[in-house]
């Protein structure tokens, strides 16, 4: 129990941290984005400046950083990213570091679907590894 309560201040200060840095870090309108996911069990899901993801669902809570992106090629619509993050799972008292690795696709004006993989580092009773994935929907404003 006391694990968990340490895993989720963490992964708030994480989240509280980041949304300080990037409100810091320079002037001006920054690009955010909210949508549905399959993450942790129904999900919504803000992302901002294509960097920061915050998952809140019905089973837990995860904080992604993306760190990298890239095309695959000019006549392919996908892109793909890799990120560094953090989750928490309500019921099971888990937690855990993940890698997201996904791929975008912007499929209309403003909206685009994700999908990813995330190699997870479950740290709940001893480290295990374990695989976990996410479908989701976005809205950029």
């Amino acid at each position: 129990m006391k694990k968990s309560i340490l895993a989720r201040g963490v992964l708030g200060f994480a989240a509280l941290t980041a949304s300080a840095t990037v409100l810091a870090e320079g002037e001006g309108a920054h690009q955010w984005s909210a949508g549905m996911a399959f993450d942790q069990d129904l999900s919504a899901v803000v992302e901002l400046d294509n960097k920061y993801r915050l998952t809140l669902g019905n089973d837990g809570t995860a904080f992604d950083y993306i760190f990298a992106r890239g095309e695959f090629d000019a006549d392919v619509p996908l892109t793909w990213y890799v990120g560094a993050g953090a989750w928490s799972e309500w019921d099971h008292d888990e937690f855990g570091a993940r890698v997201p690795l996904g791929v975008n696709w912007n499929f209309h004006k403003n909206w685009d679907m994700y999908g990813q993989i995330h190699p997870e580092l479950d740290l709940h009773g001893g480290a295990e590894l374990q695989i976990g994935g996410a479908l989701g929907v976005k809205y950029t404003f």
